[in-house]
């Protein structure tokens, strides 16, 4: 549901490409919206914790690589 959200919302997509792209009915995907929208605070909150916590692996990946490359060099 939150990718609806996301792809609806932040990415511009309309109701009939996301049901489209991902054979889903037009119900399933305004069933989707209308939970976000009844729910938007909640929702939003969501989001922006797996975007943090993505970010935050993205980081602990980097920081991790760029240790062991400085190990396999030395």
């Amino acid at each position: 549901m939150q990718d609806i959200v996301v792809w609806h919302e932040r990415g511009g997509w309309s109701v009939d490409e996301i049901a489209s792209e991902y054979d889903l009915s037009l119900a399933d995907v305004y069933a989707a919206l209308a939970y976000y929208f009844s729910n938007r605070e909640r929702i939003d909150r969501s989001i922006e914790e797996s975007r943090a916590f993505v970010e935050e692996m993205k980081e602990e990946m980097s920081s991790t690589g760029t240790e062991r490359l400085g190990k396999e060099r030395g």
